[in-house]
């Protein structure tokens, strides 16, 4: 039954490892797609094709993304943490978080150039702000002199309304500029928690091995011990059969003296 109930256990543990390692894989795929998805847009900034529908799109597969690369990072984590015996399920492991950190690394410079073309776009638009100049009183008494200003008041309230659609669209822009500079420090995060755990990882598989060789060398030592009181053991016996054997010769030997005299 002990046998049955291990079995079970262990066969439940690689049906986790391998429930956990097909997430990854799904979830890394996805990312990548992604991620090829997003430089397309960034590289479309800055061009003919740029539009506000463009940026919002980008922005919205850059959100997705980041919450899938945040729940990557969770399972990778639960996944390194499990101990596996198999040298298959070792190399599978080492494989997605190469996979995973590669992918990961072109996402990151994604994000790095899309903020860096943000950032240039807002420096540009600061610069080409127009500064609007107090709207002129208007008078119910027009003149035909009066026509001109009322052309000039028209166009100076056009300019009022496109600055203030300028100066919304940088706040948005600014806005998008921090939460992209928050989520490249959440990926550089999730590079160190990562970098911390293949090493916490590669210390506890060191330990592991040392501990399991050091295991070893006790039990051939115990069994090379065992061996050797075992000929000492036999080697005593020997001893004890001839010394019984050579005085029941010798008392043999008296007593056929003791009969002959």
């Amino acid at each position: 039954m002990e046998t049955s109930y291990q079995g079970g256990v262990a066969g439940d543990e690689d049906d986790n490892f391998q429930r956990l390692s097909q997430t990854i894989a799904s979830n890394v795929k996805k990312i990548s797609q992604n991620v090829s998805s997003m430089s397309k847009m960034v590289n479309q900034l800055q061009t003919p094709q740029d539009s506000q529908e463009l940026r919002n799109q980008l922005r919205q597969i850059q959100n997705y993304t980041q919450k899938l690369a945040k729940d990557t990072s969770t399972i990778l984590m639960e996944l390194m943490k499990m101990r596996v015996n198999q040298s298959a399920q070792k190399l599978q492991r080492e494989r997605l978080s190469d996979e995973y950190i590669s992918t990961l690394n072109t996402f990151l410079a994604t994000q790095k150039l899309a903020a860096q073309k943000t950032k240039e776009d807002i420096r540009k638009a600061k610069a080409q702000t127009i500064n609007i100049a107090p709207p002129a009183s208007t008078n119910s008494n027009k003149d035909p002199w009066s026509e001109m200003g009322d052309s000039n008041l028209r166009k100076q309230e056009q300019l009022t309304m496109q600055t203030e659609r300028e100066l919304q669209e940088l706040a948005e822009r600014e806005g998008h500029i921090r939460q992209l500079e928050n989520d490249i420090m959440d990926v550089n995060q999730i590079f160190k928690e990562l970098g911390t755990m293949i090493h916490d990882q590669g210390a506890v598989v060191d330990s592991i091995e040392s501990s399991v060789e050091c295991a070893l060398d006790n039990v051939e030592n115990g069994t090379q011990e065992l061996r050797q009181a075992a000929n000492y053991k036999n080697k005593i016996r020997k001893k004890k059969v001839y010394l019984a054997i050579i005085l029941i010769i010798v008392i043999s030997i008296i007593l056929i003296v003791l009969f002959n005299h």
